[in-house]
């Protein structure tokens, strides 16, 4: 079973990987676990949410998540080097909001087309050197890395989808315009998903 690991700091933003979380987790062929800083993290939204794994026990992983929120100027060498091997063996890994920023602090984005919240925010960033691959777009997709900014929950739900090969474009675009479109105009285009 394959394992996909959403690493949530304190004051994450809870509804960046709900959908993302919803569906690979529906497959018998995944889990979901969840990682962080310490055993307790409470979101955003107030849900308080005790991870799976801290830093120094984690499983095999087979796709990681960075979850943004309002804790990513942060000095660990944990996630540090966590992040660094997933890069650095091309293994798949998905950074939405301040994870971004995270990336572009500490040099990660380097090699990458990317996009993020702001690229104003990393001005002072002297590990961030390639300005001119920062898109303004809601998500990127560049070689085992998806960037998204925060108000792009769905778009990074299916270009990490898409990164993973999780399932066929055609039912992938399905999966999306469910919550894209709204049940009723998804039923217009589509038929009934539950009838």
């Amino acid at each position: 079973m394959k394992t996909a690991l959403f690493l949530m700091l304190d004051q994450y933003a809870d509804w960046e990987g709900s959908y993302l979380a919803s569906q690979i987790n529906q497959n018998p062929d995944w889990q979901v676990k969840t990682a962080s800083t310490t055993s307790l993290v409470t979101s955003i939204g107030g849900f308080t949410t005790k991870v799976d794994y801290q830093l120094d026990d984690l499983p095999t992983i087979d796709l990681l998540i960075l979850i943004g929120g309002n804790s990513w100027n942060i000095n660990n060498s944990a996630l540090y080097l966590l992040v660094q091997q997933h890069l650095n063996t091309s293994k798949p890994i998905g950074a939405i909001c301040g994870a971004v920023d995270y990336l572009a602090q500490n040099g990660f984005l380097t090699g990458y087309q990317h996009t993020g919240n702001s690229q104003a925010l990393w001005q002072t960033y002297s590990n961030y050197q390639n300005s001119n691959d920062f898109h303004n777009q809601q998500v990127i997709s560049d070689k085992n890395l998806v960037t998204a900014n925060g108000t792009a929950a769905l778009a990074f739900t299916a270009a990490v989808l898409q990164l993973i090969h999780f399932q066929s474009n055609e039912t992938l675009t399905q999966t999306i315009d469910l919550y894209r479109l709204g049940f009723y105009q998804y039923c217009q285009k589509y038929g009934n998903p539950f009838g």
